[in-house]
């Protein structure tokens, strides 16, 4: 039977878990030997309903629920079993039941009064009476109170007064729930708006701020929490005088999703080892488990590991690994779990001296020594499978990585095998005690084969010890068949050779004859000296891929004496010295894909041969060599454009293009029909567009595009059907100008230069300028047509140069008309001749003809002042005149060429009279309002996109109004219609009509006066259709 399911409800309804905040933890208990589950909570407020499903004993499923309102609940599940019946039902004990009836009635009386109250508090009750009926349902959804007929009934016959709140009209809901990061909205409604009001935080007054944003609405008072953390998981409170409502937030927590998942590891014991988890969200909880076994923080000091979070990875460390802590990893969230394999393996100890055979004679000393690579190792001598102790004659020594086992007084019982094996490990070193006895030569040979073959290892020193005896003494003689690197030691009753380290060329037969007068004895020993082979050669690689590599190599010349059985391989970053294995057991082939490498790092390899010595020396590294891809296709090839003789082509590039970048593009051609593709390009295009010449007129021809870098070609992008190669004639289409659509002013005497684009396909269009009807006089007016443009230009305008001028481009039957409407200001060339004067009191008005600048004189003096400029009404008052003075008056026409000849006079003065009142002007200093040029607002570097008219804008200050000149790369930008330059009070702007990427560049805005200058620079980058641009704000 499976483990039941439990979920946690506040109230009725409100389901609560690890989403409903940090203030709850839910744990439980299991007893196998009676199948009962304790589940229980903390931190719990208000009355609580636990519903879960309970295994039966008898197999079934039921359901148990618990309510409590304290901070731990335990609900009695193992009082639910079956139908509610125990095991030994069927079985009464009647003098039991009547010794415990007294009991009985007592528990009955309490139990009546019990349902009386239905288990509510009276605090409770007391908040039912006072509130209404609609909240009836509420309240009891908040303290976990079911029996909802029962509580009606209860309070029917209850007749009490029901209070209502002085202060609020609405109170705060008893409960809400919000998910974390979003933001939510507390709201009263109170019953006076001019009431103080006080939100408060788990008793805590709440002041505004960003996070908490308070508002009046009416009567209605809103607490806005915007970004709900796990902190704002608390009890809330509004206090309005002396009464108060309370409410609690509950914030979810959002599902923890696992980014990158556990990886397995296979470590040997001792090494340090990291398992390392990426999760979606920074301290967000995470459950480790070995073997179904949760680990905790608690348990780490027993088990020798530790926990650590660095950022959004939680990481599993141990700092010396044991195969005990080898099993299956797994990590859980509440958003997602994942799982990986930990092999801790033992490690290999290599033995660096192995032990020597013996031949000793009696009375002396036997040593017997080996070597091993690690020095913590300890062992254990045995003689014949019988520890050996130590004695007086016996002593057992380990220092460094030498282990020895010295003999002293050699004895015949002495003789026999002694091995050594090290704690820990399934290894065993063996070696052979001889005794000396007369009268031959002993020969024990280790390795021994059927003609006495002894076994060495290269580097290893070699010891025979040959006991001769006899009577008298023999002479011993040793012989090889040539001459090897040998020494004899020689002793009365043994003859030796030694080899101090063995090298190949000491491979051979050796011979021992021992001679007297009475006879001989000879006796024959093969040396065969084994090493690690040779190191692997030719090591190479013959191909790479986006994250592989194909790595080749020839065996190893000569395999040591041993079959090479296999080989090891490493791989790191160039100028790393960090190797990488890439196998833990021996590769048997030649050849081997390495992969998971990383696209556009450089890397080199070697190669280690083994037999069963050792290991060799490395290989020689191989060339570095990086994994690099070709490109992915390019993307959406289309037609732009055809001509009897050409085709352009347009694409855009690959999605994918990788480290090793890309180079250009190659566009090919085939005939339809044909399979042999032709280049149209030699060496690459780097942008992405071509057009393809000297192509036969009316063929049909396929396209193809391929992406090259430095890994080759990439898939081709083919058009999906062949193209015709034929002109195809289009109406021509003239694009005017926005500024030419409406009447275009300009000032006689000016140059007038108009330039219109039209859009054409096919043979070259035929322009027509006409004025009414009627050709323009050419003899004033210059017109010169492109294909694709044609200017209107006149060197000095006069008047007759305004009308209607119309402009038609036709290619053959089809033709495209647009009408251009010029008109040609002069300056006014008459004044005006009534200017009548009315009112003569210090401020009058005067009527005057239409004008833009009045000007007064006081007479005699005649001296003239500016009283107003660029008035637009036919009369005007003239204010702060001088008491006893007499004013002429005039008035100038203005237009858009300037003032007119001469102005309209008054016939008649206006005489301010004196009313006895003296004025005395007022004495102050004229402000100097002069200041040299200043920008307000810089120019701010610009990424645009080519083909899109963009603008570059500032703002500048200063008196006398400077003077402002645009320069690119500082040259100055003068006459030229690609660029638009507009001064508006000191707000200046560059547009730059449909720039190209010959447009970048440097852009400077000047700003002169007789103060002084300002300079303000920008950089401008123009970038090609279909680049992402940033917002550059």
């Amino acid at each position: 039977p499976g483990k039941p399911a439990i979920k946690w409800f506040k109230g009725k309804w409100l389901e609560l878990g690890s989403k409903s905040g940090a203030r709850f933890s839910f744990k439980e208990s299991h007893d196998s030997a009676s199948n009962v589950r304790t589940p229980w909570a903390r931190g719990l407020a208000g009355g609580v309903e636990l519903v879960q499903d309970v295994l039966l004993r008898s197999g079934g499923l039921g359901k148990a629920r618990g309510e409590s309102e304290g901070s731990i609940l335990t609900p009695p599940l193992n009082g639910h079993r079956g139908e509610g019946k125990s095991d030994t039902a069927g079985e009464l004990d009647f003098s039991g039941l009547l010794k415990k009836r007294e009991v009985v009635e007592e528990e009955k009386k309490k139990k009546k009064k019990d349902d009386d109250d239905l288990g509510i508090p009276p605090e409770i009750w007391e908040l039912l009476k006072g509130a209404k009926k609609s909240e009836y349902e509420k309240i009891a959804f908040q303290y976990g109170i079911t029996d909802l007929r029962g509580m009606l009934k209860r309070l029917k016959k209850a007749k009490v007064e029901v209070k209502k709140s002085a202060a609020f009209t609405k109170k705060l809901d008893p409960a809400y729930q919000v998910d974390r990061g979003n933001k939510i909205k507390l709201m009263v409604e109170i019953s006076d708006p001019d009431l103080p009001l006080k939100w408060f935080k788990n008793g805590q007054e709440i002041k505004p701020s960003s996070k908490y944003v308070f508002e009046n609405v009416g009567k209605k008072r809103i607490l806005t929490i915007n970004k709900c953390t796990l902190a704002d998981d608390a009890a809330y409170e509004v206090a309005v005088k002396d009464e108060k409502c309370f409410t609690e937030l509950f914030v979810k927590e959002p599902p923890v999703l696992i980014i990158t998942p556990l990886e397995d590891q296979q470590v040997f014991v001792g090494d340090r080892v990291e398992m390392a988890v990426e999760v979606s969200e920074e301290g967000a909880q995470v459950m480790w488990m070995k073997d179904g076994v949760e680990l905790t923080r608690e348990d780490s000091f027993k088990a020798r590991y530790r926990f650590k979070k660095d950022g959004k990875r939680h990481i599993l460390i141990y700092s010396d690994v044991t195969q005990e802590d080898g099993g299956h990893y797994q990590v859980m969230t509440n958003g997602g779990q994942c799982e990986a394999e930990l092999i801790v393996e033992e490690k290999q100890l290599e033995v660096l001296q192995d032990i020597a055979d013996l031949t000793v004679k009696a009375a002396e000393q036997a040593v017997f020594k080996c070597e091993v690579s690690d020095e913590k190792v300890t062992g254990k001598w045995y003689k014949n499978g019988i520890e050996v102790r130590p004695s007086k004659r016996i002593t057992i020594s380990h220092v460094g990585r030498f282990h020895k086992l010295v003999i002293d007084d050699v004895r015949p019982e002495d003789e026999g095998d002694y091995t050594f094996v090290p704690d820990g490990y399934a290894l065993s070193l063996s070696a052979k005690l001889n005794f000396l006895e007369p009268p031959k030569i002993h020969l024990d040979c280790s390795g021994k084969t059927s003609e006495n073959a002894i076994v060495v290892v290269a580097g290893n020193k070699l010891r025979l010890d040959v006991s001769i005896t006899g009577e008298p003494p023999p002479v011993a003689t040793w012989l090889k068949g040539d001459e090897g690197r040998v020494r004899i030691e020689k002793r009365a009753d043994s003859s030796s050779f030694v080899i101090e380290s063995a090298e190949r060329t000491d491979e051979g037969r050796y011979t021992i004859k021992v001679t007297n007068p009475v006879g001989e004895d000879v006796a024959s020993i093969f040396l065969r000296v084994v090493d690690v082979p040779d190191p692997p050669e030719a090591v190479r690689i013959t191909s790479v891929g986006e994250d592989w590599a194909i790595l080749v190599w020839e065996p190893p010349k000569y395999d040591g004496g041993k079959p090479v059985t296999g080989y090891l391989l490493e791989r790191k970053k160039k100028g790393s010295q960090r190797w990488m294995k890439l196998n833990f057991e021996v590769f048997t082939e030649t050849t081997y894909e390495s992969t998971k490498m990383i696209e556009g790092i450089l890397y080199e390899m070697r190669v280690f041969a083994v037999n069963a010595i050792g290991v060799s020396q490395p290989s020689m590294n191989t060339k570095p060599f990086m994994p690099i891809a070709p490109t992915s296709e390019p993307l959406h090839l289309i037609v732009e454009d055809v001509t009897d003789t050409t085709t352009t082509l347009k694409w855009r590039p690959p999605n994918r293009i990788g480290a090793g970048g890309i180079d250009g593009y190659l566009v090919e051609y085939c005939l339809e029909g044909s399979d042999e593709w032709v280049s149209a390009n030699t060496e690459p295009v780097e942008r992405c567009g071509f057009t393809v010449k000297n192509l036969p007129t009316g063929a049909r021809i396929l396209f193809r595009v391929v992406g090259v870098n430095i890994a080759g070609r990439s898939e081709p992008a083919t058009l999906a059907q062949p193209v015709t190669i034929r002109e195809i004639a289009e109406p021509p289409k003239i694009r005017l100008p926005r500024h030419l659509r409406q009447t275009y002013i300009r000032k006689v005497g000016e140059q007038l230069n108009l330039v219109i684009p039209f859009q054409v396909r096919g043979p070259r269009p035929q322009v027509v300028w006409t004025k009414g009807g009627a050709p323009v006089d050419t003899s004033r007016v210059h017109v010169r047509t492109s294909d694709f443009d044609t200017v209107f230009f006149v060197r000095q305008a006069a008047r007759s140069d305004s009308g209607e001028y119309e402009l038609s481009v036709q290619i053959e039957n089809m033709k495209d008309t647009a009408t251009i409407h010029i008109r040609r200001l002069g300056p006014w060339s008459g004044g005006l001749n009534d200017v009548p004067l009315s009112g003569l009191a210090s401020s009058f008005v005067h009527p005057c003809t239409d004008g833009r600048w009045v000007g007064s004189t006081c007479w005699p003096l005649c001296e003239w002042f500016n009283v107003y400029e660029r008035n637009r009404h036919t009369s005007c008052t003239v204010s702060d005149l001088i008491v006893g003075n007499e004013y002429y008056f005039r008035v100038y026409t203005e237009n858009i060429c300037g003032l007119s000849d001469s102005p309209g006079v008054s016939k008649n003065t206006a005489r301010i009279l004196k009313t006895g009142i003296t004025l005395k002007p007022f004495e102050y200093k004229e402000h100097d309002f002069r200041m040299a040029p200043k920008f307000l607002t810089p120019l701010i570097d610009r990424v645009v996109v080519a083909g899109y008219s963009a603008a570059l804008n500032c703002a500048v200050r200063g008196h006398p109004k400077p003077k402002v000149v645009w320069m690119k790369n500082k040259m100055e930008i003068r006459e030229d219609p690609k660029f638009l330059m507009n001064n508006y009070q000191g707000v200046l702007t560059l547009n730059i009509r449909r720039p190209s990427p010959f447009d970048a560049g440097t852009y400077t805005c000047l700003a002169v006066n007789e103060l002084g200058e300002a300079l303000a620079e920008c950089k401008l980058e123009v970038r090609g259709e279909g680049v992402a641009v940033p917002n550059t704000g």
